[in-house]
This record gives structure tokens, C-alpha cells and sequence, in this order.
């Protein structure tokens, strides 16, 4: 996107602003906005620092009186904390967001069509496209989804899909997949209230695309689902108040108009799915689940399980509930298979893919393992069954002690690790109260799609997701990151 180079001076926020040597996704080149972030700049031009920091103030209180929180796990005490959010949105000129949108859409089909296969006819797996081995050694393929029919041949209900912007390139490229039950999309609905609240002006000095449909949509694509001819009733299952997400749960259930309930709320009875009132028993006919598989039916699964409704999946099989997002869908999910994904929109599409897939390396092929052991200073590995942030080597930040652990897990079980080449994410303006200014901060972006067995609904930007700590690349919320409002605009400046 071309600068304009008569807007050089920058204001007391941007005083010791540096772009360093990533992509900015604000600046041109010092001091010189990009053109379709320039009204925006303007406005935060004429602002001085203390009354940004009383603005950013503003936004914190919204969003504590929202509740709008979530759980850290990894602090030994279920810390519950404010999410933390910035007030330097994230804009993107509809031309670059119009081919992310196919990109994506193009990426969301495919991935369900290996689902559909992969629990079926298995021609993937017959053709060789993809090793049979990599996709029966991963611990979220469920054997038992094998033959069965879901709702209408969806799989992949709500995908949220990870991209990051190679500061080498320019180009945004996907990063993960998140098919079982991707989290963040409330976040989404509340930085763009707060944002529309707090810096109402510079808001509206663009035209940025609406985004609150998303609950909509999801009710629409829910109730589709239903087994019965009637208009089905619909649930959202939650783990319940302790879990990370629980904010987003009642949230979106709050918004879609339905029951928000636990595994003891359900009982399954004659192979039908019931909810428990006060009236008695309520059937049950789709339910948004946001418990993962493997603790959903203690008769199928674990069998420890306490969030669990016993007798689910035989209800499920049978064809008297639907499930959203199907389960079994992890295989999806899982880092290796994420590297066939290219292969799976040329197999199952004819098509070549739109969007560009982060090189990776996978140690249970033994060249690539030779490579990634060679060369573990230089790469970032990751455990192929994790999320948030959470088992992951960063070869140049980690200590020898560290890179020799990681040597160890891998040679240990070269098929639970993938590698791929540090990507230097593109960064965004940041503000740091420490200082009272403007710092990089690098950022990710997850747009989250809908798919009715028809066509993609994808929120129009999603959540960019802001590594706070400065120098980190870990934007997950439960590894010290945050969020941003993302603009995308209908037209390019």
C-alpha cells in the first residue's frame, strides 16, 4: 500500500516509535503512515498522550464491568484475569481482505471435505496423498466416527483459522487450523463495542465492516442442523464456570437466545438427548459443544470424565442430536496433517490453494528429523496435539539447556513434533503505559468461519491477537498476550 510522504510528523505518542526490521502494519517507512491507516493516524495526531491514557483507561473498565475475562492455567492457581486489549486497531484495505476471504473459505471447505472422508470412503488415505500412519497415530482421530453419518455431511461448523503476515514477504499466510472448538470470537463482538465507545471519531472516520452478525449466523447454521422437522431446541454445552472461555460461552449463548448448559443439565434416555427443568425433561436436538472430545461421554470416552453426558454418542449415532463441532474433528487440527492441507485443496477441489501454508518440517520423517535435530537453535518445534502456546520450543530465544530438552522429547517420539522456520510476524503499534508511548508489538490475526454445507460466513477481520510482552512472539492470552479491534474497510483507504 503506497505512503503519503507529506505526513511525516508524528505525534508525542509516536515519539520514540520504531519500526525496526519487521512489517509495519501502520507505517510505510518512519514516520510515514500507510494510506489506509492515515485518518487514523490523524486523529491520534491531535490527542495528546495523557488523554490516550485516560481513553485506555476507559476501554479497562468497560471491559471489567463486561466481566470480560478468562483463566490462566499455567500459573498453578487458575489466575482469572482481564483480557487484556489495545486501542491501536488493526486495519486491513478491503482488496487484501477480499483475497484472505477466499483464501480461507477455499481452506474451510477442503478441511471438510478430508473429515468427511477421512470417517468414510478413506479415498484420501487409498491414493497415498496423505501416509495412513500419520493420520491413525493421531490422538484426536476418533475410530469410533468411522461410518457415522452427521447432520447434513458438516464437519467443520466454526473454524478458526490462524494467519500471520511474513515480515520478509508481506504476505499473510496460514499459520494453524482450529476445527474442534476454537475460542476468541466474543472478544471480537466486545473490542469493536468498547473500540466504538472509547474512540468514537476515529471510528467513524472510516467505513469498516460491521461484525456482529456472527451470533446470528451461528444460530442460523445451529437450528439447520436439527434432526426433527420442528425447529430444534438448541444448547450450548460448557466444562462450566472454571474453564478459560466461560466468558464466551454465556456470552454466546446470552446473544443466540439459547439455554447455556453443563454435562449434569443432559441425560440421555432411550437414545435421545433431554435437558433437565424445573417442568421436567426438555429434548434436546443440536448442541454447540465447547467440551472437547474426549471428555463428552464417559460410556465412550474417559470414563473419569465429570463434564460428561453419559450415553451421548450413542445418541449422536443414532442420528437424535447434532453435534457442533462434529467430534473427531482434531484430526483436522493436528500440526502434521496440517501440512497435507495444500495437498487436501488440490485433491479434493482441483484447485491450487490461495492462501500460502508455513513451510514444515515433520520428525516422523526421517530426513526431517535429521534436519530439525541439526538444527533446533534456528526453528520453532511444536507438539502436533497442542494449543494456546503451550509446548512449543523457540529455538533463537531458548537456553542450551532448554534446546537439549526438546532433543531429547523428540528423539523420544519424533511423531508428536513438528518444526517449522521462525516467521517474523509483522508488528503493530502498541501502547505501553510504562512508558506513555507507541512500541512494535507483534500480532497474529484469527478470522473465524461458518460453514452452512453451502458456503463460508466468515467474520469480516477477526481477532488480532498482540504479543504485549515486547520482543515476544507468543500472542496467546494465556502466555501474557492480547487483542486488537480489526477493521476491515470497505474500500482500500
Amino acid at each position: 500500500m503506497s505512503a503519503n510522504p507529506a505526513h511525516t510528523l508524528v505525534p508525542g505518542l509516536f515519539d520514540h516509535y520504531d519500526i525496526g526490521g519487521f512489517y509495519d502494519e501502520m507505517f510505510a517507512s518512519p514516520g510515514v503512515p500507510r494510506a489506509h491507516y492515515l485518518k487514523f493516524f490523524q486523529s491520534l495526531a491531535a490527542m495528546a498522550p495523557a488523554q490516550f491514557e485516560e481513553r485506555r483507561k476507559l476501554a479497562d473498565l468497560s471491559f471489567l464491568l463486561q466481566g470480560i475475562t478468562f483463566t490462566v492455567y499455567n500459573d498453578g492457581r487458575g489466575t482469572e484475569r482481564l483480557f487484556p486489549f489495545d486501542l491501536i486497531p488493526r486495519i486491513l484495505p478491503w482488496s487484501e481482505w477480499d483475497h484472505v476471504n477466499r483464501g480461507l473459505s477455499q481452506r474451510v471447505v477442503a478441511l471438510n471435505l478430508f473429515l468427511k472422508d477421512v470417517y468414510g470412503p478413506q479415498k484420501i488415505l487409498k491414493d497415498r496423498r496423505i501416509p495412513r500412519k500419520l493420520v491413525y497415530s493421531c490422538r484426536n482421530f476418533r475410530r469410533e466416527m468411522i461410518g457415522v453419518e452427521v447432520p447434513r455431511g458438516i464437519y467443520t461448523h466454526i473454524c478458526g483459522i490462524d494467519l500471520v503476515r511474513d515480515s520478509k514477504t508481506g504476505e499473510l499466510c496460514v499459520l494453524e487450523d482450529n476445527a474442534r472448538t476454537p475460542s476468541g470470537v466474543s472478544y471480537v463482538l466486545e473490542n469493536r463495542l468498547v473500540m466504538t465507545r472509547t474512540l468514537p471519531d476515529a471510528f467513524q472516520a472510516y467505513e469498516v465492516q460491521p461484525v456482529g452478525a456472527y451470533p446470528v449466523e451461528l444460530a442460523r447454521i445451529l437450528r439447520s442442523l436439527s434432526p426433527r422437522e420442528q425447529e430444534g431446541n438448541i444448547v450450548l454445552l460448557t466444562p462450566g464456570i472454571f474453564n478459560s472461555a466461560y466468558f464466551e460461552h454465556s456470552f454466546l449463548a446470552q446473544q443466540m437466545g439459547i439455554e447455556l448448559v453443563e454435562g449434569r443439565d443432559l441425560i440421555v434416555d432411550g437414545g435421545v438427548v433431554y435437558m433437565k427443568t424445573i417442568r421436567g425433561l426438555t429434548r434436546v436436538d443440536v448442541i454447540y459443544r465447547r467440551v472437547d472430545d474426549e471428555f463428552l461421554d464417559s460410556l465412550s470416552f474417559r470414563a473419569d470424565s465429570l463434564l460428561s453426558v453419559p450415553g451421548l454418542m450413542a445418541a449422536y449415532r443414532a442420528g437424535n442430536v447434532a453435534l457442533a463441532n462434529a467430534v473427531g474433528n482434531g484430526v483436522a487440527d493436528d500440526k502434521a496433517v496440517y501440512a497435507f492441507v495444500p495437498e487436501f485443496i488440490r485433491y479434493y477441489l482441483g484447485e491450487e490453494p490461495i492462501l500460502r501454508s508455513v513451510e514444515t518440517y515433520l520428525c516422523s520423517r526421517s530426513e526431517d528429523l535429521r534436519y530439525v535435530l541439526e538444527h533446533l537453535g534456528e526453528l520453532v518445534v511444536k507438539v502436533t496435539g497442542e494449543s494456546g502456546g503451550y509446548g512449543m520450543l523457540i529455538g533463537p530465544r531458548a537456553d542450551k539447556a532448554r534446546i537439549e530438552e526438546f532433543r531429547q522429547r523428540i528423539q523420544a517420539d519424533p511423531r508428536n513434533y513438528i518444526a517449522q522456520p521462525v516467521v517474523p510476524l509483522s508488528r503493530v503499534p502498541s501502547y505501553d503505559p510504562s512508558t506513555g508511548s507507541m512500541g512494535g508489538r507483534h500480532v497474529d490475526l484469527r478470522p473465524y468461519c461458518l460453514y452452512d454445507g453451502e458456503k463460508v460466513i466468515i467474520v469480516p477481520g477477526g481477532l488480532t491477537r498482540v504479543a504485549l510482552q515486547r520482543g515476544s512472539l507468543v500472542v496467546n492470552s494465556s502466555q501474557g498476550g492480547g487483542s486488537k479491534d480489526t477493521w476491515v474497510l470497505l474500500g482500500d483507504n
